[in-house]
């Protein structure tokens, strides 16, 4: 099922004080959130849901070695963390449809990530509006789960659903 972008805003709301919690576990998967700034609390939602899943997932405003205004080292910081995280994660919304620097950092992933890696979070607005779709096909989805707050892979193509620590 589609993530509802409300789902997300209301799981921001179960933990506020993420950013102070950078600490990872040895093995623990991470993630890093390709999104607009924009849709910072969704992004915020998505890392309380992940968090619950046991995935550390990268948000770029949370960074302190990221510069006040974008430029090349905010690129080369970038690149550096997509080429490290364990999968890229690309919050499709309008405003992410709509940003600059969301395609470029979708196709540096793209070069730089086996396919499996990589994986599309489509939404859904309160008016019903869905975003995402042009992707569906290339790559992976995570879904919400029909009951209760579970997300799940879906493999590119497939029906089946699997736990997010199978990539």
């Amino acid at each position: 099922m589609t993530i509802s972008q409300y789902e997300l805003r209301a799981a921001a709301a179960r933990n506020l004080s993420l950013k102070n919690q950078r600490t990872r576990d040895y093995g623990q998967k991470t993630g890093f959130l390709c999104h607009s700034h924009k849709d910072r609390d969704m992004a915020l939602g998505l890392q309380q849901w992940l968090k619950e899943q046991g995935m550390e997932l990268y948000i770029d405003w949370q960074d302190p070695c990221m510069p006040d205004a974008p430029d090349g080292t905010t690129a080369n910081r970038i690149r550096a963390v997509v080429k490290d995280a364990d999968v890229f994660l690309f919050l499709a919304t309008n405003d992410s449809m709509a940003s600059r620097w969301c395609p470029w950092e979708l196709g540096f992933a793209d070069g730089v990530k086996r396919n499996e890696q990589i994986a599309l979070i489509a939404t859904r607005d309160a008016s019903g509006n869905y975003y995402g779709n042009e992707y569906l096909q290339l790559y992976r989805r995570i879904d919400q789960a029909s009951a209760g707050n579970a997300l799940y892979w879906y493999a590119r193509g497939s029906q089946s659903p699997q736990y997010l620590t199978s990539f």
